[in-house]
């Protein structure tokens, strides 16, 4: 089984950027923590700072539906692009595989700019504001689908 976890602007700077809100692991250590928990899942990380770049992988990966090698589905933090990318948005009503919606920090808590997510009604399942662990949260959950 393959799942491919692209990440949005700004989470590349996970364990160094606003620890109280964001926590102090960084991806690669969250990564590493999936990969131990689910060694019979192929996992796939990407991420980017560029809008373009993440509707490019959404497309690539989430229409593959066909191909052998096909993933399973997407985990998907989109960063600030969750409240403002309706281009996102319509990159994965297009998606032939599921998509999870992860946030680590409870947006509907925070900023009102924050609390509106454009992704939740095209994605498959959203977690938000269980910290590092939703991706974990979203593995299980797409096997699940799968099973």
């Amino acid at each position: 089984m393959r799942i491919v976890i692209i990440n949005g602007p700004n989470l590349n700077l996970l364990g160094r950027r606003e620890v109280s809100i964001y926590g102090t692991k960084s991806m690669e250590q969250i990564v590493v923590d999936i990969q131990r928990a689910y060694p019979e899942v192929y996992f796939e990380y990407r991420q980017s700072n560029h809008e373009g770049e993440l509707i490019d992988w959404i497309q690539e990966v989430g229409l593959l539906k066909w191909n052998q090698e096909a993933a399973k589905g997407i985990i998907l933090n989109a960063g600030g692009y969750t409240h403002t990318s309706v281009a996102l948005r319509d990159a994965i009503a297009c998606s032939q595989v599921p998509i999870v919606e992860v946030h680590i920090s409870d947006i509907t808590q925070r900023e009102a700019f924050r609390r509106v997510s454009l992704l939740t009604d095209v994605c498959a399942h959203t977690i938000i504001g269980h910290g590092t662990y939703g991706y974990q949260e979203a593995v299980q959950w797409l096997i699940k689908q799968h099973k």
